[in-house]
């Protein structure tokens, strides 16, 4: 097969996958989430096997614990969390006057050189949308709470999932090995250098940046219920979530903690404590967190990844989230390796190329 029949062939097969997971993509949830789990815990069962333990047996231990250390955070944290949440949208209407005072004083600060009607006018504009913006807050606030009690009482999300985890990582070496047989001799070395690459990416990135998106959580939201602030546990737990974003956790808690801090203190030094909390957590997190849990393997640009999250949610939801960064490390491994064929090839240089053969 030439090697034009061999990439015709290949961008087929991605364009078939990518609308099958397209119509798919409501039904895939409970099989990406399974998928994700035997991904992240296939080392700990690797590293019982070393122990002369059965790998079935490993498999039912880990995802026992696994479960059991789920459960009992969710019992900790869903309360607490739901409890904030609550209280902090029905803080909202109250935090809007004080917001809607400070405008006010501003406003009329600035009326002796503003004209009085244009002044008039964006006085009204503030007060309807500050309201629009708080019901709308409200609204989807209270709905995510109600959706997301739902989409927890599925059973398809409840029961699939585990069950689905446990086959995959019970399996996993097989399924390794299986697909390892299916790969075109030709460019087997290749491919396995390549997915080996990817796999060093996915773990360094995966599951150090899930370890220190969990120490982020814990920190900020400790922190900041030290600090007096209400609702500091929502706000450090969301802020650490979404640290799994580049810059996305530390900006997103820093503007919301300190607008809190604003409302909710008369004094300023509290206010700054809580704006310290911030820094300190990113401090951690560059200097320590970072290159102790994920290190210089990882090798996606920050941009790349947020492009990446962003892309695929739109296409796919939830699922497209999910899969975001693993897709984004396979594109990011096969452009490198692409640049390096092409600067390698004819059509860099003729000189290194004089005979046409493509080096792989």
């Amino acid at each position: 097969m030439t090697t034009e029949k061999q990439i015709r062939f290949w961008l087929i097969g991605l364009v078939v996958f990518l609308v099958v997971l397209f119509f798919l993509r409501s039904v895939l949830l409970p099989f990406v989430l399974g998928m994700a789990i035997a991904y992240f815990l296939d080392p700990i069962c690797d590293r019982m096997e070393t122990w002369k333990v059965p790998r079935w047996l490993a498999t039912v231990i880990v995802l026992v614990l696994f479960l059991v250390v789920c459960i009992v955070a969710l019992m900790l944290i869903v309360p607490v969390f739901t409890t904030q949440l609550s209280d902090l949208i029905a803080r909202l209407p109250a935090y809007a006057d004080v917001l809607k005072g400070w405008i006010e004083r501003m406003l009329a600060l600035l009326q002796a050189r503003v004209d009085p009607a244009l002044l008039e006018k964006l006085k009204g504009t503030i007060e309807g949308s500050s309201g629009k913006a708080v019901a709308w807050f409200a609204q989807a606030a209270g709905g995510l709470l109600t959706q997301g009690a739902a989409i927890a009482n599925l059973i398809a999300l409840v029961v699939i999932t585990p069950v689905v985890a446990f086959y995959l990582l019970r399996d996993w070496d097989v399924m390794v090995e299986t697909v390892d047989s299916w790969l075109p001799r030709r460019h087997a070395a290749v491919i396995r250098q390549l997915t080996g690459e990817v796999n060093r990416t996915l773990a360094g990135f995966l599951r150090g940046q899930g370890l220190v998106c969990l120490v982020l959580g814990v920190f900020y939201a400790v922190g900041l219920t030290l600090a007096g602030l209400e609702f500091g546990v929502v706000i450090g737990l969301l802020a650490g979530l979404l640290t799994f974003i580049p810059y996305a956790g530390s900006i997103f808690g820093l503007l919301i903690s300190v607008g809190l801090a604003a409302l909710q203190f008369d004094d300023w030094v509290r206010v700054a404590i809580v704006a310290v909390i911030f820094f300190v957590g990113q401090i951690l997190e560059g200097n320590v967190l970072t290159p102790m849990l994920v290190g210089g393997r990882v090798g996606l640009h920050p941009v790349w990844v947020i492009f990446a999250l962003l892309a695929f949610g739109a296409l796919f939801g939830f699922v497209g989230v999910l899969i975001a960064v693993p897709a984004a490390a396979v594109m990011g491994v096969a452009v490198r390796f692409g640049l390096k064929l092409y600067l390698g090839s004819h059509y860099y240089d003729d000189e290194q190329g004089s005979t046409g053969e493509t080096p792989v």
